[in-house]
């Protein structure tokens, strides 16, 4: 079956820089709706037509990726607002921002702790990967046809890349 809108790929792949240092390696091939919200434009666009067993590689500038970084999504936050247990690496959904931060932050974004200091807390809003251009090399492993609820829902439940919340043990974030 040769990959279509409204199919599911399973792949694996190998995320890299432009200097061909490894970002993301996914051994295990993951499904991906194709025509959905899974997979950025150009993965999709190039998948078209490949079947079990191809190779696909991409060379993807910003702007097809993840985006330019944005100082703007960029806040300094008061330590004292957060949790004790908060660490440099956690994400923090915009909606459970705690009471006092700064209103301009966007509620819709997912924040990733930056930076940690004794008196302030840096949120980054941008996609861990803005501003990088990527190398992707996908390998495809299995295409099914997708299934009423998967096109319904528009996602297999696997984005790529998606930025996840991860908050602390004690979930005061949520």
């Amino acid at each position: 079956m040769e990959i279509t809108d409204q199919c599911v790929v399973a792949m694996t792949w190998t995320l890299k820089d432009t200097l061909g240092e490894t970002l993301d390696v996914l051994d295990e091939p993951v499904e991906f709706l194709v025509g959905g919200q899974d997979l950025l434009a150009r993965v999709e666009q190039a998948l078209q037509g490949h079947t079990v067993g191809s190779r696909v590689q991409l060379h993807l500038e910003p702007e097809d990726a993840f985006g330019d970084y944005d100082e703007e999504k960029v806040f300094l936050e008061s330590r004292s607002l957060f949790p004790p247990d908060l660490e440099e690496g956690m994400t923090i959904e915009g909606h459970a921002l705690p009471q006092g931060t700064n209103p301009d932050a966007p509620r819709d974004m997912i924040y990733t702790v930056t930076e940690l200091y004794p008196e302030h807390v840096v949120l980054d809003g941008n996609h861990p990967l803005a501003g990088i251009a990527i190398r992707l090399d996908i390998q495809v492993a299995g295409v099914r046809e997708a299934t009423e609820e998967e096109i319904g829902t528009g996602t297999c439940g696997t984005g790529f890349f998606r930025v996840q919340p991860q908050a602390p043990g004690n979930n005061l974030l949520h």
